[in-house]
């Protein structure tokens, strides 16, 4: 995928919306493009490693083993641990090969001392994600 595409695909996630060219293209410049096999990518009470944008492919999310939702192109997840680090809140799983966009902790952490905007934008991101999943449980 060009990096005009990629651009646009972080430009289009609510965590990245509000940030300048600048601060995406760093961000960008931090990422890998990962392939994933068919199955668990990502295991509920395992460990942040980082976000995921899925740019090909779909993926289901399982909490406490029910299926919850599913992902697509343009959808991202692993935002909130990338932030805590905490232990992850779902599994993701693979319905076939996963294309993703993907930034650790440890190269995301920099990003936030050289950028100290992107903190504001995390939060307003996370406040969004907050008031979608409200929606949903409330749905």
């Amino acid at each position: 995928m060009a990096q005009d595409q990629r651009l646009e695909r972080l430009r289009a996630v609510p965590l990245f919306a509000g940030l300048k060219d600048k601060e995406l293209k760093d961000i960008l410049g931090a990422t890998r493009e990962l392939d994933h096999p068919p199955g668990e990518i990502l295991e509920e009470g395992s460990g942040g490693v980082g976000f995921h944008l899925i740019l090909d492919g779909t993926a289901t999310v399982l909490q406490g083993g029910q299926v919850r939702r599913t992902l697509g192109p343009g959808d991202y997840f692993g935002e909130i641990s990338l932030i805590d680090g905490k232990p992850r809140s779902a599994t993701i799983r693979a319905d076939g090969t996963l294309r993703t966009l993907s930034l650790t902790a440890w190269t995301f952490q920099p990003l936030l001392e050289k950028h100290p905007a992107l903190n504001h934008e995390l939060l307003l991101g996370l406040c969004a994600h907050v008031r979608e999943a409200e929606a949903r449980a409330a749905g």
